[in-house]
C-alpha cells in the first residue's frame, strides 16, 4: 500500500477572468522530501503555492495535506492547518517596523500566543542556526544586506518548527556565493526539522542543490516530474530548453 503523500494536488484549476493559470495541475510531495517546481514567469508557480496556503481558492480540484482535503475547510480548520506551514517569501517580506527578532518570532507571538521573552529566546536560537549573531536581533530589516534579510526570512520560516515549508524563489537577487550559502542553509534547516518542502524557482543551480525531486510547470500543468539527478536526461524538449536557457525551442517567450 502506497504511503499517503504529505502534500498532494490533483486536477487543480484556477483562472482569473480569461487568464487560465492552472489547468489541471497534478503534483505530490512525500513526507520529508524536497520538491522543487521550476518554470518560467507566469506559468502558475506562485498561484500553486497560494492555492495550497488558501490565499486563492481553486476553481476545481483537490488539495490534500496528510490525506485531508483542504479546499472546503472552514476558517477554524484553516487556522489549525496553517500551523503546519512555514514560508520563505521571495522578497523576504520582513516587517520594516519590527526589529529582526520580532520578525523571526512573529508566528510564535501572533500565531501561538507565546510570551515575548520565550519567543525572543527561540528567535535568537533560530538566527544562530542561519549564521546570524544575537547582535542582529535588535537591528531593523533596513540595516541588513539582502543576504542577511534572506537569512532572517529563513529563520522566521522555521521558527515554529513547521511540518511543511514553502520556499518562493529563495535565491532571487543574491550573488552566486550568497545563493549557495542560502541553499545550504535551506537543506540544513529542512533536514534538521525533518520537514517536507515545496520550492518554486527558475534558478537551476538552486533547484539541483536543494531538490530530491524536480517538477516542471508549463501553461498551468506539470509536464515532467522526476528525480533531481535525472533532470539533464529528462527526454522532454521543454525541460531541456528551460534548464539550458536556450531561446530556441518549443517554449516561446512573449517579448
Amino acid at each position: 500500500m502506497a504511503a499517503v503523500a504529505k502534500l498532494e494536488l490533483k486536477g487543480v484549476y484556477k483562472s482569473f477572468g480569461n487568464n487560465h493559470v492552472l489547468q489541471g495541475l497534478d503534483v505530490a510531495v512525500e513526507k520529508g522530501k524536497s520538491l522543487v517546481v521550476i518554470g518560467g514567469s507566469g506559468t502558475g508557480k506562485s498561484v500553486m503555492i497560494k492555492s495550497v496556503l488558501g490565499i486563492v481558492t481553486p476553481d476545481k480540484g483537490s488539495i490534500k495535506i496528510d490525506g485531508q482535503e483542504t479546499t472546503n475547510m472552514n476558517q477554524h480548520e484553516r487556522d489549525v492547518l496553517m500551523k503546519k506551514f512555514g514560508m520563505l517569501f521571495q522578497g523576504g517580506a520582513l516587517f520594516d517596523s519590527l526589529p529582526v527578532w520580532e520578525n523571526v518570532a512573529f508566528g510564535l507571538i501572533q500565531g501561538r500566543a507565546m510570551n515575548r521573552k520565550d519567543a525572543r529566546d527561540i528567535a535568537i536560537e533560530k538566527l544562530r542556526s542561519v549564521g546570524l549573531s544575537p547582535r542582529v536581533a535588535g537591528l531593523f530589516p533596513a540595516e541588513l544586506s539582502g543576504g542577511m534579510q534572506k537569512r532572517v526570512g529563513l529563520a522566521r520560516a522555521v521558527a515554529t518548527n513547521p511540518e511543511i515549508i514553502f520556499f518562493d524563489e529563495p535565491t532571487t537577487g543574491l550573488d552566486p556565493i550568497m545563493a549557495d550559502v542560502i541553499n545550504n542553509l535551506i537543506i540544513e534547516a529542512s533536514k534538521g526539522l525533518g520537514a517536507t518542502t515545496l520550492s518554486i524557482t527558475h534558478d537551476m543551480a538552486s533547484a539541483r542543490k536543494i531538490a530530491d525531486n524536480i517538477a516542471m510547470i508549463y501553461k498551468g500543468k506539470i509536464i515532467w516530474h522526476g528525480a533531481a539527478k535525472d533532470i539533464d536526461h529528462s527526454g522532454n524538449e521543454y525541460v531541456d530548453q528551460f534548464i539550458r536557457g536556450r531561446a530556441e525551442g518549443p517554449i516561446t517567450m512573449e517579448v
